[in-house]
């Protein structure tokens, strides 16, 4: 088939792989602008613009579909199908119109839950049992569209959203090659989605985010440890310092009462309390039960393992983590 891809991050390129290992005609890649990016602010180019480059297909960087020119390129090329894959950008009408096939999206999410931009890390930081990828044919609407395939995939207890994010990428790339296969010879049939998401819209995610609420309970402020995780992170504020808690563990009352070091009533402390610690952990109250941190970084340092960094550092039980 005759395709275009349009897709930005590395959730995009291996997609675009699979589409050129399929052996497909893919006449243009289309992505995000090149941006600055470190102290030197040197211009980076995105993912699947090396991806493109490294192949040697045509690459092109609107600012805005709209106003580039670039609807006059499509319609001289003539896609059979535009493939899109985390682009970045609304697609007018006008161009969803022009392949014979139409623009076929990959959503990291089963449809219709979690529309939106960042349906992977909410879905573990809701503590969804499953994710997923579906096809779907796009329309003007934000991930409305008919949905043509599905893939299921089951979240792991320590799932992250960098671990999650990786597989949910290798499985749209294989479904989508298979998509375009029945595509062609006409054997794939789209279903309508319901008017409504059954959840709220996946916003993109802000570094905010992951400021911790210690009067929540242990297991949703842990499932967003792994949701932050690798970007933005979750984080605390230690006498003023941000302390970035990479991997945490839930633990009972007698874990912690179990400790080298503890202080008097644990139960009563105050949430975000260090109520125990030992060579390895320390021991944090919650809303609920108790967690126990396992990798941490603290601000202008490495990320380690707790045990590392208490030999480094020196926390006095009592000390109580909050969110400014």
């Amino acid at each position: 088939m005759k395709i275009v891809f349009m897709g930005t991050p590395d959730f995009s390129v291996g997609t675009l792989e699979a589409i050129v290992a399929a052996g497909h005609e893919v006449q243009a890649v289309i992505t995000q602008p090149d941006k600055p990016k470190g102290r030197g602010k040197a211009m980076q180019m995105t993912p699947v613009k090396e991806a493109a480059l490294a192949h040697g297909l045509l690459v092109w960087q609107p600012q805005k579909l709209k106003s580039s020119g670039i609807e006059d390129e499509l319609l001289k090329l003539q896609p059979d199908v535009i493939v899109v894959v985390a682009f970045g950008q609304i697609i007018p009408k006008s161009i969803l119109e022009i392949p014979k096939y139409g623009c076929i999206n990959v959503h990291a999410s089963l449809l219709p839950k979690y529309r939106g931009a960042a349906p992977i890390q909410w879905a573990v930081i809701d503590g969804e049992e499953k994710s997923g990828v579906t096809i779907m044919r796009m329309d003007e609407g934000l991930d409305t569209g008919d949905m043509l395939a599905k893939t299921e995939i089951v979240l792991a207890e320590e799932e992250t959203g960098g671990s999650l994010f990786e597989k949910l990428s290798q499985a749209g790339a294989r479904l989508l090659v298979e998509s375009l296969t029945k595509l062609a010879d006409g054997s794939l049939t789209g279903e309508k989605q319901p008017e409504n998401s059954p959840n709220a819209y996946a916003r993109m995610i802000r570094k905010s985010d992951g400021s911790i609420d210690w009067e929540k309970p242990a297991v949703v402020i842990e499932r967003l440890v792994r949701g932050m995780n690798p970007w933005p992170s979750a984080y605390t504020k230690a006498e003023g310092k941000t302390l970035k808690l990479w991997k945490t563990r839930i633990v009972k009352e007698d874990v912690v009462k179990a400790a080298a070091e503890v202080v008097d009533s644990p139960e009563t402390a105050a949430c975000g309390t260090v109520v125990a610690q030992d060579k390895q952990f320390l021991y944090v109250k919650t809303g609920e039960e108790y967690l126990r941190l396992e990798e941490v970084q603290l601000e202008g340092k490495k990320r380690m393992p707790c045990e590392a960094f208490l030999r480094g550092f020196q926390v006095e039980t009592g000390l109580l983590f909050t969110q400014d």
